[in-house]
């Protein structure tokens, strides 16, 4: 009786590897946690070896740290699409504000908050949540100065405006871990209101800009 051969393993190229590696690391902390990533689970995940992953992320900590980097990074260019950079300022911001109050980011604003407060006990999760903030800061400071620019907004201090808008979203992010939602009207769109009011829109501008363009 002759033996079967066994499946054969794909040896997959370092880079490749590594990036499926992130991703899965990636996935189940938006989905879970940070505090769910470790070497174990990202191998069950993938059907190999600890030692496969502990080779490409020798401590765990950077796993957890690079995981929360791709994941913040991957919902930033869902939220800021690269290729609608040729709208409309008015546009691209109601866009980024209406997918922010999908029900389908909450996932994002529990990351943050989990990432937030991990990182104060860890300082490379916190140089990166640092990093992070820093990048999505410049991208709508940015995007508030090409509204100036085209005179679609109102504003003399473009990262003043865009730190409104981001601190408010932050706040109402504050509530992602609840179980039900707050379930008042001043929280409701409250984000876009603000955005509305620091560069100069009359009320209902970049909600009505949202539902147009959907």
């Amino acid at each position: 009786m002759t033996s079967r051969p066994g499946p054969q393993r794909i040896r997959k190229l370092p880079d490749e590897r590594r990036a499926e590696i992130l991703r899965t690391a990636a996935r189940i902390a938006l989905e879970e946690g940070l505090e769910r990533i470790t070497l174990r689970r990202v191998a069950d995940e993938l059907g190999v070896r600890p030692g496969l992953i502990g080779h490409y992320f020798p401590a765990a900590d950077n796993l957890v740290s690079e995981a929360f980097a791709d994941a913040a990074t991957r919902e930033r260019d869902a939220l800021l699409p690269a290729d609608e950079e040729d709208r409309p300022p008015t546009e691209r911001l109601a866009r980024f504000l209406a997918r922010l109050d999908d029900p389908s980011s909450r996932d994002l604003s529990r990351l943050w908050l989990n990432a937030r407060h991990l990182s104060r006990f860890r300082e490379g999760l916190r140089e990166v949540v640092d990093g992070q903030e820093t990048v999505t800061r410049g991208a709508l400071t940015a995007l508030v100065e090409d509204g100036v620019k085209s005179g679609e907004f109102t504003t003399d201090d473009a990262l003043g405006a865009a730190l409104h808008i981001l601190v408010v979203v932050d706040g109402i992010g504050a509530y992602a871990n609840g179980y039900t939602d707050v379930g008042h009207p001043a929280v409701d769109g409250m984000a876009t209101a603000t955005a509305e009011r620091v560069l100069g829109l009359h009320p209902g501008a970049l909600r009505g800009t949202a539902t147009a363009t959907d």
